[in-house]
């Protein structure tokens, strides 16, 4: 047991030390976006639907709330938070079908890579959600159906030891919260 635990904590302590502190900028807190950190009960990230294709079906369904998905197609560089033109598509998607369950709410989650300091990924995440809640009232869609949190650099879905695999944390999910 103390052997597992020891090697727990090895793993730990190596999976921290290429770390890059000073890579990340982002906007400073403020007083309305310090420590949110995004947390829904019942909807890890295990149970996300890759990609929001399946949203509407499940806004007409009747499955258990909440739901996660996580957007397939919308990352975004590092230590920034705008939309890439390129990513754009996905989030027309999802306001067309809020567009069509207007009762239903959401939670935007941001996330960041594991580059720079926990205040900036916390920040940097907060940024990205507020960043796709804009898109989504830009297309109609009112505020006030739309939460947005940050998960910073927790819970990551893939290794930030490369490039590719930091470049899927630096994301957003969307977690349905009431139909």
């Amino acid at each position: 047991m103390l052997l597992a635990l020891g090697i727990l904590a090895l793993l730990f302590a190596l999976s921290r030390c290429n770390r890059e502190d000073t890579a990340a900028v982002a906007p400073a807190p403020t007083a309305a976006s310090t420590e949110v950190v995004a947390s829904t009960p019942n909807a890890g990230s295990a149970d996300a639907l890759v990609g929001t294709s399946g949203l509407g079906t499940y806004l007409a369904g009747t499955e258990p709330l909440p739901r996660t998905f996580t957007f397939e197609k919308l990352n975004f560089d590092t230590a920034k938070s705008n939309i890439r033109p390129a990513d754009a598509a996905e989030v027309n998607e999802v306001a067309a079908t809020l567009k069509q369950y207007p009762n239903a709410r959401i939670r935007i989650a941001g996330y960041a890579d594991a580059r720079g300091t926990d205040a900036a990924n916390m920040a940097l995440g907060k940024a990205r959600a507020d960043s796709v809640k804009s898109a989504l009232v830009a297309q109609g869609i009112n505020a006030g159906r739309i939460e947005t949190v940050s998960g910073g650099e927790n819970d990551p879905v893939d290794t930030n030891a490369t490039a590719g695999g930091r470049f899927e944390n630096r994301r957003t999910e969307l977690v349905v919260t009431a139909r």
